[in-house]
């Protein structure tokens, strides 16, 4: 007997048919996964929002000194790019004997080279000074720089590194709300909010008035 839709109980068709990503996500990630990562996030927001605070304010040791080896190295990676890019188009112009319509003027490149060891220096100073956001946002730029010079070996790194600086503040800030007990109710509607008392409803029922 094949199974149609108004098949069965009329109370299991009335029931909400659940959401086409709920579907996925039970499809792809096992119940016990799910609360494995439940219990995760229950021991990461033990901490106190002291210690969340504190932790936004400053970078790890570990995310000091990445920022530490990534200034120095972006540094040299921007006189690479640049003098590369230089050399390309000199080597094309004694090639054709004329410079090429594509090519860009030498102060071009010079503009780009001041502007890559300008990140590099401010990932330098965020680095000693543990900002992990300011960190985060230079080192992106300076990968966007790289990337969009065609150097993607050497803009992808930087861009990852930068993603990840940006991805563990945004975290803190949502274990930081979660520590609080935020809601989605301001607080200065929860100061004005006065719970109503419900109405005396009417009395329905009817007497008959006495001679």
């Amino acid at each position: 007997m094949a199974w149609g839709r108004n098949s069965g109980n009329s109370d299991e068709s009335s029931e909400p048919k659940p959401s086409l990503w709920l579907r996925f996500q039970n499809a792809v990630v096992k119940p016990d996964d799910l609360e494995e990562s439940k219990k995760a996030k229950a021991q990461a927001d033990d901490r106190s929002v002291e210690e969340i605070q504190a932790e936004i304010k400053t970078a790890s040791d570990k995310e000091r000194a990445i920022g530490l080896i990534a200034a120095p190295v972006g540094a040299l990676i921007s006189f690479i790019i640049i003098t590369a890019l230089i050399d390309h188009d000199r080597a094309t112009e004694l090639a054709t004997g004329t410079t090429a319509k594509l090519q860009a003027n030498i102060s071009t490149y010079h503009e780009l080279l001041i502007v890559m060891l300008v990140l590099s220096v401010v990932m330098l100073v965020t680095a000693m000074m543990r900002k992990r956001f300011f960190l985060g946002m230079a080192m992106a730029l300076f990968g966007l720089s790289a990337f969009n010079l065609h150097y993607w070996g050497f803009g992808v790194p930087f861009i990852m590194g930068g993603a990840w600086y940006l991805v563990r503040t945004w975290r803190l800030n949502q274990s930081l709300k979660l520590a609080k007990g935020d809601d989605s109710i301001p607080k200065s509607r929860k100061a004005n909010f006065t719970p109503q008392s419900p109405r005396p409803r009417p009395n329905k029922r009817y007497t008959p008035p006495t001679n």
